[in-house]
């Protein structure tokens, strides 16, 4: 099986949010979907090495960009930094334009774990698939190093930011804020153990692997 056939993903808007390898994530399943693809967000991304970038308004900008390339990164220029923001365009629109829109939905600081602020993840309305990333990497370190938002993510998982963020721990947040319809613990050969058993204390279906290195296992 494809990763986007493991993940359930089909047409329309997909979003994916966590943390721990987003950005690795939908360079993967842009590169084996079929049909034409949009990436694009909901916060802040960085433009996708090789992949044409389309800034303006305009749908039949993305149009002729599809026509060209079989994907193509949409967004909004930011004030600074080179990275991008939401589209002007809308996602329904995108959606319209392309067999399939893949949404970075929320930032993380390139920590491998997070929790989410309540105006996030950033979800458009039109998503039909929530895909919820999770950095092995960071299981069994401090919480205060390795979780992005580590506060909220005590008040969720009843810890302190000095407590090791563990499977039960991490699950325990994740559950309670219950955002995801499948969720991928990546980084898997990081922690291949603790990567197991944080799926198997997740609430929605849960695979393990390395996004990186194309290995996901099947539970």
């Amino acid at each position: 099986m494809t990763l986007a056939e493991v993940l359930g993903v089909s047409t329309g808007v997909t979003s994916v949010i966590g943390s721990g390898g987003k950005t690795s994530l939908l360079a993967a399943l842009a590169r084996e979907l079929p049909g034409t693809v949009v990436l694009t967000t909901t916060t802040h991304i960085r433009p996708f090495a090789g992949v044409p970038l389309v800034t303006s308004a305009d749908a039949d900008d993305v149009r002729a960009a599809l026509a060209e390339s079989r994907v193509v990164c949409v967004g909004s220029q930011a004030e600074k930094d080179g990275k991008l923001v939401t589209p002007k365009l809308g996602m329904d629109v995108l959606a319209e334009l392309a067999h399939h829109v893949l949404v970075e939905a929320d930032g993380s600081r390139r920590l491998p774990l997070k929790a989410h602020a309540p105006w996030e993840p950033v979800i458009p309305a039109c998503s039909e698939r929530t895909v919820l990333v999770l950095g092995a990497s960071g299981l069994d370190h401090p919480v205060r190093e390795v979780v992005h938002r580590p506060e909220r993510f005590c008040e969720l998982a009843g810890c302190t930011p000095d407590d090791l963020a563990t499977p039960e721990l991490v699950a325990r947040a994740a559950n309670a804020e219950a955002l995801a319809d499948v969720a991928l613990v990546n980084q898997a050969d990081a922690a291949p153990e603790a990567a197991r058993d944080l799926a198997a204390l997740l609430a929605t279906p849960a695979y393990v692997g390395s996004v990186r290195a194309g290995t996901i296992t099947l539970p």
